[in-house]
């Protein structure tokens, strides 16, 4: 009977020993985990810690007794191995708990022992508060810490996968958030002008980015902890994740000689296997994060630390010690096909990229293209960004990268597939795919990648990245965008001239034939049309800007923002964070949904009209806009939906180009709205910085006059409904550090009275009042569908469904922030109310004590 022993249990070391009970119904299996859980999803813990998976036991695939029970596996958690002895065969191991040792024979012993977290001797690593995550009891201990100091900052070491994740379920607990990243991108599997998406997207999800800027120790001051950085820097935080990389945690083979990668190599440190995952010892095998393997495309060995490769290697190594080696088929090795979820942004990578083949010295050309989920005119397509890799001598596929909102994982699947089968450029065109306009298009993005590289291939286009077209500009090169006047108006490379593609052959004389000519538009192929165009009328020297427009911007912005969240302030819980984001812009954000916020009809000429340009590329819902804006009569507004990304800068600045009002922006999910409306007048004062009073004139709010860095509320109104809106209002504005006054006169001085009011002596007419006003906050009445006084209940029901706070919590949420509130001297003198009967705290005061609040604000409200 063999015997078998497998050290480490979690995706690799588990995968072995159910696959060798499934061949040995007979052998002795002993699995050794050193840790308390064995086969749990380390992939989860991120979501985990976010509250996106609620149940802790979800991230157990597999107890201890479990497996013993299903599979007659005997499992030893707590048990650390310490010790290999190659000449005996034996292993000396060590309970924790109890300080027990003894040793174990083997016939073949499996090390699946995984990698740990990279902790380099920064002064202050070792603070309470700061942590690294990898396993379980590193989740158990983020979450204690979470749910019992409830920080209100957090700082994420590192731009990898999991700090990536752990920023983004940081971020959705409430928590400002910065990553801190020493290299010039995020994300290393993907190249620059890729990661440049992911960058963006961080900073539109108000995420504090740091590039370029190392951590040179941590600091405790009081409760805080502080981040010191190489620039001379330091960010605050509550709490700090550090996850700058792993390293294959490899002591026990290393002290055992087995041979391992070299110090100053890829993977450094790691138990170098052959096909069959034999080490040096013939009776020693190893599979995971700790293995260091031939990469089939740079030839380099090196380390794949992921899930994946790491159980299908245990179904492999199993087979090869039941079966024999000549029985089981080779490993090839991974080509490092990986995905994470980043916000609402999708980012997958397969094989090499530019920066590795750069490091090897290996010719390749690359594509950029910009395409939708799937066909434009079924809705709610979205775009995404796929970047391919070719050999141009093979014509062989070497790596593909991929951003967006939905459809990012299965083309980068296809690609990975073709990429282990040696696929071509040829290969991506005539790739079948499965298409419905739901789907996909008749052209998937992965058959356009292809047709372009094969374009390349064939001579009739060449191309340059971002990188290569500014070198070439800084040169002299005559750059020719081809774009609509419009689109070039919005914002365009520096020196270019304007031909619009549609124009090109009739102003061929524009276009100097003793230059280098570097051609470029919105996303690649109206340049590719002018390159044609240009090529078959005698211009060789001629490049096309892969990627376009759209790459480029991104790639030359900014990257990072650091000190975004400097004068960050944690919103109160009754606070809707799209209403305190709105403030914090000055525009107002709508609640999710395809439908007309409500009210915005209600200014202007009355109308709205309703533009969907969803799955168009840019310039498409520009043009589409500005179609509907051409016909449009002031004051119509117009709602555009629209999915490509560059859209949300672009209608900022084309309203201000055009001196139309943006109303509104939203980003959801891949979908921008954006309400504009056509207006003269009042674009000055959009200029002026009034957007966000201006904006809430649809909703019965009305905008008063304009100052400074504060906000002002007249509140006239008894209605249930505009009542909690004033609310939610100044909590929002409170929330994003403004100073917020709320003056209540005549009717809605019933929205500060108290509950429990003094018997007060009163005239005729101030009883006649009191009994006409609703008591107080809680007896207020809906403006509309008030139904005899169900309206209210089922709005206070529906508001606690959604565990949306009561207008009284507000109220005292909104005393708690600062907001000054202030009563109308004058009101309360004909309405017959008088101190006693308000709330405590509320100021008494007339129309200088206004107007001074309002000549201090940038947003005055009357509602």
């Amino acid at each position: 009977m063999a015997k078998y022993i497998i050290i480490g249990g979690v995706a690799g070391g588990a995968t072995t020993a159910a696959r060798l009970r499934r061949n040995d119904e007979h052998a002795e299996i002993i699995l050794v985990e050193r840790g308390d859980y064995i086969s749990y999803a380390n992939c989860g813990l991120p979501y985990y810690t976010g509250g996106v998976i609620s149940e802790r036991e979800k991230l157990f695939v597999m107890t201890p007794e479990k497996f013993n029970q299903t599979l007659h596996v005997d499992v030893r958690i707590a048990t650390e191995a310490t010790a290999i002895d190659r000449a005996h065969k034996t292993v000396t191991l060590v309970e924790r708990k109890t300080g027990k040792t003894y040793t174990e024979s083997y016939d073949t012993l499996v090390l699946s022992p995984g990698a740990e977290p990279v902790r380099p001797p920064i002064p202050g690593l070792d603070l309470e508060g700061i942590f690294t995550l990898r396993s379980v009891p590193d989740v158990d201990g983020i979450k204690a810490w979470l749910d019992m100091k409830r920080p209100e900052r957090a700082v994420v070491v590192g731009g990898g996968f999991i700090g990536l994740e752990m920023a983004e379920n940081l971020a959705h607990r409430g928590m400002a958030v910065t990553i801190i990243e020493a290299l010039d991108q995020v994300m290393a599997p993907i190249d620059f002008e890729m990661a440049a998406l992911v960058h963006r997207h961080l900073r539109d999800k108000d995420i504090e980015l740091r590039l370029k800027d190392g951590v040179s120790a941590f600091e405790k001051r009081g409760s805080r902890i502080f981040v010191k950085l190489a620039s001379g820097d330091e960010v605050p935080t509550d709490v700090v994740i550090f996850s700058v990389g792993v390293r294959p945690d490899t002591k026990l083979a290393r002290d055992a000689g087995l041979e391992t990668t070299p110090q100053g190599k890829p993977g450094a440190g790691a138990i170098l296997v052959d096909e069959h995952f034999r080490t040096s010892d013939p009776n020693i095998r190893a599979v995971g994060d700790a293995i260091a393997f031939r990469n089939p495309l740079s030839n380099e060995v090196g380390i794949v630390p992921l899930a994946g490769p790491a159980n299908k290697q245990g179904r492999l190594v199993a087979d090869a010690i039941v079966f024999g080696d000549d029985q089981v088929p080779a490993w090839k090795g991974a080509i490092g096909t990986s995905a994470a979820k980043v916000f609402d942004l999708t980012v997958a990578a397969t094989g090499l990229n530019e920066k590795v083949l750069a490091r090897i010295g290996k010719p390749c050309v690359s594509v950029i293209i910009h395409p939708n989920n799937h066909a434009s005119y079924y809705p709610n397509a979205v775009p995404l960004t796929l970047k391919v890799i070719f050999d141009p001598q093979t014509t062989r596929i070497l790596g593909a990268q991929a951003v967006g909102y939905d459809g990012v994982d299965k083309r980068i699947d296809v690609i990975s597939a073709l990429i282990r089968k040696e696929g071509t450029v040829a290969d991506l065109c005539e790739f079948e795919h499965v298409y419905a306009p739901p789907f996909s298009s008749a052209k998937d993005p992965v058959n356009m990648a292809g047709f372009v590289a094969e374009n390349i291939l064939q001579g009739r286009s060449k191309v340059v990245s971002w990188k290569q077209f500014e070198e070439l500009r800084a040169k002299g090169a005559f750059v020719l965008d081809v774009r609509t006047r419009e689109e070039f108006e919005l914002g365009a490379i520096p020196g270019a001239v304007c031909i619009p593609n549609t124009e090109l052959r009739h102003r061929l004389n524009e276009v100097p034939r003793d230059r280098k000519v570097l051609v470029y538009c919105g996303v690649g192929l109206r340049g590719y049309l002018a390159e044609r165009i240009l090529r078959q009328n005698g211009w060789t020297d001629l490049y096309n800007l892969t990627g376009g427009y759209k790459t480029w911007s991104a790639a030359v912005e900014k990257q990072d923002n650091p000190g975004a969240l400097k004068d960050w302030k944690p919103a109160n819980t009754c606070v809707d964070p799209n209403v305190a984001k709105a403030m914090a812009d000055r525009t107002v954000t709508y609640g999710e949904g395809t439908g007309i916020p409500e009210g915005i009809t209600k200014s202007g000429a009355g109308k709205t009209i309703l533009v969907d340009a969803c799955g168009l590329q840019c310039p498409g819902p520009i043009m589409r806009l500005k179609t509907e804006m051409d016909k449009a009569e002031e004051g119509t507004r117009i709602l555009v939906s629209a999915t490509d990304p560059g859209f949300a800068r672009d209608v900022q600045s084309w309203a201000k180009l055009t001196g139309n009002l943006l109303i509104s922006l939203e980003h959801s999910g891949g979908r921008i709205e954006a309400v504009i409306e056509k207006t003269v007048a009042q674009s000055k004062l959009a200029a002026a910085g009034q957007m966000a009073g201006t904006a809430m004139a649809g909703s019965g709010l009305r905008m008063v006059s304009a100052g400074t860095d504060a906000a002002s509320l007249i509140v006239f109104s008894n209605d249930f409904d505009k009542a909690l809106a004033s609310f939610v209002l100044a909590n929002g504005a409170a929330a994003v550090g403004k100073k917020v006054t709320m003056f209540f006169t005549f009717w809605g001085l019933s929205v500060i009275m108290k509950k429990d009011k003094p018997r007060v002596a009163k005239d005729f007419m101030g009883k006649m009042f009191g009994m006409m006003l609703p008591k107080h906050a809680g007896q207020l009445s809906l403006s509309k569908m008030n139904f005899g006084g169900m309206g209210p209940v089922m709005m206070k029901s529906r508001m606690k469904a959604k565990q949306v706070d009561q207008l009284e919590q507000m109220i005292q949420a909104a005393k708690a922030a600062g907001v000054r509130m202030v009563a109308c001297q004058m009101s309360m003198d004909i309405m017959g109310v008088s101190k006693e009967e308000l709330l405590e705290g509320v100021e008494i005061g007339g129309v200088a004590t206004y107007m001074e609040a309002a000549s201090e604000a940038k947003v005055n409200l009357f509602i």
